[in-house]
């Protein structure tokens, strides 16, 4: 497998509307962004993945473009967005821009213009079909609730949306659409962004039959992800992509695909299939999933966790490249999820970074990760603003007749905004974020958990964060070495092993708050260096591995040279 620069990288996710807020209005900025441009290079990333900041109505936040070449006015300007390009780079900080081309806004010109008649030439760039029987094309039901159809009285048909209502599916079966989206891309890769991250890519090619989906129990829908998920013509278009824009510049390319499997995966991102080279899979998002998809609180066992992440380890070992994430702006806070949140907020939060950034792939850290920032719990639903909560709450409350209590319970655990609550920089008010009002309300445990606290602590999750880095570029072990899962049926400890040359680095990581002794077999080493830690105090270097001792949510990374045959 050849080395590329993406390989060893580190991706910080930055949400714009939360990060920064640079003028007072409450809302996060390019400019603000640009202010803490050298917070990011002392942390030791090297990319920047940039959420969306084009011109937008804002339905999902900017995941509904009105105009691909046009910057959003509360996030400033296109000079603002050079200066950024510029400042960044500067710092040897490359840029990654979201790419959304599965939809647009329903005020984008192009849908504009293609719902302003059937004849018009635009009318093909997106999805419309005539109803059945009075009702809607399918009975898909949109990723935010209802229908995935939305009739329109003007022309007497329905356009496809499985996102919000106003986020038509642009059709990627026709040429020009195509070509348009291909011309955009070029058009920001020349202004020298250094790569993409797809948003929903691998929902492009829909099933051209569009048949009913399943109706699971308890809903009102059918499922028909089957039909837009990865569908017949994805790896044409992809291809086509890679042929006509990608493959001319050196960029990094990521695509979200939820559903996607390890064997689609290496389909996706191995080298010799020129399409992309990582992919976001949601296996290890969705291992407390349950009747209400994301929405059920059924638990989660460290046995399936394991197995999943595993899986994808062992499956892209030889052929594509995996990407290493526990947050983005669309899930909630690693801590509050897998950690704990109260008692041991530190020391589970370097534990879980470390048994992500020592697996092999790519990793990526939302803002705020590395200060170890956590879920919010807003008493009414009006302080929230996500779609998808807001449309989920209206659904199971006044459909359903769900109480209240559990529907806040499920958001409080699961919301999106449990990620785009704004960045803690310091315990000024609203965590310095901003001087007016924030557009969402800030965690009210800002005052003792944030940037400015971090930077002051040397024990902080922050400087954590970037030994793991450090430790990262330091050795190709970290980079290329294989993984080997330890200690499978455990439900309390994640070890795992990687090996490249005659160099082992043995992980041990603590998901409980209790000791756990663990039985690692017979290592027979004459020495094991720890190279980290997040234990408080010292550790002894143990002869022998064959037994260990771990204190709550201890992380511990052993460097070991192998047995000579």
């Amino acid at each position: 497998m050849t080395k590329q620069w993406w390989k060893e990288s580190v991706v910080y996710q930055i949400y714009p509307r939360s990060f920064n807020d640079s003028n007072g209005d409450g809302i996060g900025d390019i400019p603000g962004i640009i202010e803490k441009l050298d917070y990011l290079a002392e942390l030791g990333i090297d990319v920047i993945w940039l959420s969306p900041v084009y011109d937008s109505p804002n339905d999902d936040n900017g995941y509904d473009i009105r105009d691909y070449r046009a910057i959003m006015d509360e996030f400033g300007t296109m000079e603002d967005f050079e200066l950024l390009l510029k400042e960044a780079h500067t710092r040897n900080l490359k840029i990654v821009m979201d790419l959304v081309v599965n939809h647009t806004s329903d005020e984008h010109a192009w849908f504009v213009e293609s719902k302003s008649s059937k004849d018009n030439p635009k009318r093909d760039y997106y999805i419309w079909k005539e109803g059945k029987n009075g009702q809607p094309p399918t009975n898909w039901e949109s990723a935010f609730s209802g229908s995935t159809w939305r009739y329109d009285e003007a022309t007497e048909e329905y356009f496809l949306h499985i996102f919000s209502k106003k986020q038509p599916d642009l059709n990627w079966e026709n040429e020009d659409v195509r070509e348009d989206l291909y011309g955009m891309m070029k058009w920001w890769l020349d202004k020298g962004i250094d790569g993409f991250r797809m948003d929903v890519i691998n929902f492009i090619s829909k099933d051209p039959e569009y048949p009913d989906g399943l109706i699971h129990e308890g809903k009102k829908y059918g499922d028909g992800s089957p039909y837009f998920m990865n569908g017949p013509r994805i790896h044409e278009f992809l291809h086509e992509m890679n042929r006509e824009v990608l493959s001319n510049y050196d960029v990094m390319t990521v695509g979200e695909m939820p559903g996607v499997t390890p064997e689609e995966g290496k389909l996706y991102t191995a080298e010799h299939r020129d399409e992309l080279q990582m992919v976001f899979h949601f296996e290890h998002m969705d291992v407390d999933g349950g009747e209400l998809g994301k929405w059920s609180l059924n638990g989660w066992k460290l046995t399936d966790l394991k197995r999943i992440l595993s899986k994808w380890q062992y499956e892209l070992e030889e052929e594509g490249w995996n990407s290493l994430y526990w947050n983005n702006h669309d899930q909630p806070r690693v801590v509050s999820r897998f950690g704990n949140d109260q008692e041991y907020r530190k020391k589970s939060a370097k534990m879980l970074g470390t048994c992500l950034h020592m697996m092999k792939g790519t990793p990526y850290i939302f803002q705020g990760e590395e200060l170890g920032m956590t879920n919010v719990a807003f008493e009414t639903i009006d302080q929230y603003e996500d779609l998808e909560s807001l449309n989920m709450y209206e659904e199971r409350v006044n459909d359903f007749g769900d109480s209240v209590k559990d529907v806040m319970e499920r958001i409080h655990h699961k919301g999106r905004d449990n990620a785009r609550t704004p960045m803690q920089w310091s315990a000024e008010e609203n965590g310095g974020f901003t001087t007016g009002t924030p557009w969402l309300g800030v965690n009210p445990n800002y005052k003792s958990i944030n940037a400015e606290e971090a930077l002051a602590d040397p024990d902080s999750v922050f400087y954590y964060y970037q030994k793991l880095i450090k430790l990262r570029k330091s050795k190709d072990l970290v980079v290329h070495g294989k993984f080997d899962l330890l200690l499978e049926d455990s439900e309390e400890v994640f070890a795992y092993t990687r090996s490249y040359g005659n160099e082992v680095l043995l992980v041990l990581c603590n998901f409980t708050g209790k000791e756990q002794k663990v039985l690692l077999g017979d290592f027979h080493q004459e020495s094991g260096e720890v190279v980290l830690t997040n234990r408080e105090g010292t550790i002894t270097d143990p002869s022998s591995l064959a037994k260990v001792s771990l204190e709550p949510y201890e992380a511990t990374v052993y460097s070991l040279k192998k047995n000579k045959e």
